[in-house]
């Protein structure tokens, strides 16, 4: 049965659609829909993923290529490490784009499309270049200083590609967006909620899109998200993807968190069962490997909601705490990492005793920052925390 629209003159009821009342001619509106209660396991997740994406970090600072990517590398390498990264890494970034979908549709019911591009651009492009002109090339100079090469300043978005890359998704589908919001009852959205109301469905309706582009662009390194990869557009895409599907999720409401739920085991075993393939590297032909790997990369983004929406939606003074602090840390985090790193690889210490001392050194030293900076106004601003 279609939504009743009550006319505010004569008080009847009239059939969702009419733009005037059939009894009075009043102008109808759709009444404003009630903003959904917060996910606190939204908020644990996006904390989590952000936590990994650190330890991920100070991991490449172990690996005998690292410097070639432009971190400070020790000598003795832990290339143990990048076994257990490989766990995550086809994951960790496409959760947070999934992430990032939900928090525009959340902001969204509370906003215009005017007040959400302001705040949009509070909360993302000015900590996108304030970080581009003052917090990357501060790690870019350490990383010259530790291998004596000439300390230059080169402004540079660095590991805050991410935010260059939601701002191209807004600015994109911010038409895609109003219009959802506008017309909760369409086709599109009716349809995919039948989908993913069946079992598994909500795998089939993920990852369709995320293995079609893994076959189209067909990358060589399947995690390359950045710009700047050697398949550029595969991270754009890709990103592209996971952050519609979760603003379409969200938008979905008990029918999405219903589905996750229900398939989170599966989704569990799907995802060790492919990782298993993948790590062992049974399939050596690269356009069956990639959509493996999407499906892998799926299962495990769906496995992470569905168990966040059994354990972790509830209101913990840790969340709460994780949920405000996890974004500046991810901003600053980088050069706090590299100034660690130039004081400890250089000690006489076993490598793994280093790892913990930098991971130690990065998570601590972040949380510090973060204190400091909360209590000024101005730089709140620049590091994305909310006034």
């Amino acid at each position: 049965m279609g939504v009743k629209l009550t006319c505010t003159k004569c008080l009847e009821n009239n059939d969702a659609g009419l733009r005037y009342c059939v009894s009075c001619g009043n102008s109808l509106s759709v009444p404003a829909e009630k903003p959904s209660p917060r996910r606190h396991d939204i908020d644990a997740i996006r904390s989590i993923a952000l936590i990994l994406l650190i330890l991920y970090h100070i991991s490449v600072g172990f690996q005998p290529w690292g410097t070639y990517i432009g971190f400070i590398t020790n000598k003795e390498s832990l290339e143990w490490l990048w076994s257990l990264m490989k766990l995550i890494n086809i994951w960790r970034i496409p959760i947070l784009f999934v992430v990032s979908g939900m928090g525009v549709y959340f902001a969204m019911q509370r906003r215009t499309w005017g007040e959400l591009i302001g705040d949009r651009s509070l909360r993302i492009v000015v900590p996108l270049v304030f970080g581009t002109f003052f917090i990357v090339p501060i790690y870019m100079v350490l990383f010259n200083a530790f291998y004596d090469k000439p300390l230059i300043y080169i402004p540079n978005p660095g590991h805050l590609w991410f935010l260059f890359n939601i701002c191209i998704y807004i600015i994109i589908m911010l038409p895609i967006f109003i219009y959802i919001k506008e017309n909760p009852q369409n086709k599109a959205l009716n349809m995919i909620s039948t989908v993913i109301s069946k079992p598994l469905g909500v795998v089939v309706i993920f990852a369709i899109p995320m293995a079609i582009e893994a076959l189209l662009v067909n990358p060589d390194d399947y995690p390359a998200f950045h710009m700047w990869s050697s398949t550029p557009f595969h991270g754009l895409l890709l990103g592209m993807i996971c952050f519609f599907l979760g603003f379409i999720f969200v938008s979905l409401k008990t029918t999405f968190w219903s589905a996750v739920d229900q398939s989170k085991n599966i989704a569990l075993i799907l995802a060790i069962s492919l990782f298993s393939v993948r790590i062992m590297e049974l399939i050596d032909i690269q356009l069956i490997r990639n959509p493996l790997t999407s499906l892998e990369s799926v299962c495990w983004i769906l496995t992470a909601f569905g168990f966040g929406s059994t354990y972790l939606n509830k209101s913990t003074r840790i969340i709460g705490y994780l949920s405000s602090a996890v974004y500046p840390v991810y901003i600053v985090h980088m050069p706090i990492q590299f100034f660690f790193s130039s004081l400890i690889f250089p000690l006489a210490v076993p490598a793994t005793i280093k790892f913990i001392m930098v991971l130690i050194a990065t998570y601590s030293g972040s949380l510090i920052i973060f204190e400091m900076v909360k209590q000024l106004k101005i730089v709140r601003v620049a590091m994305g925390i909310k006034i």
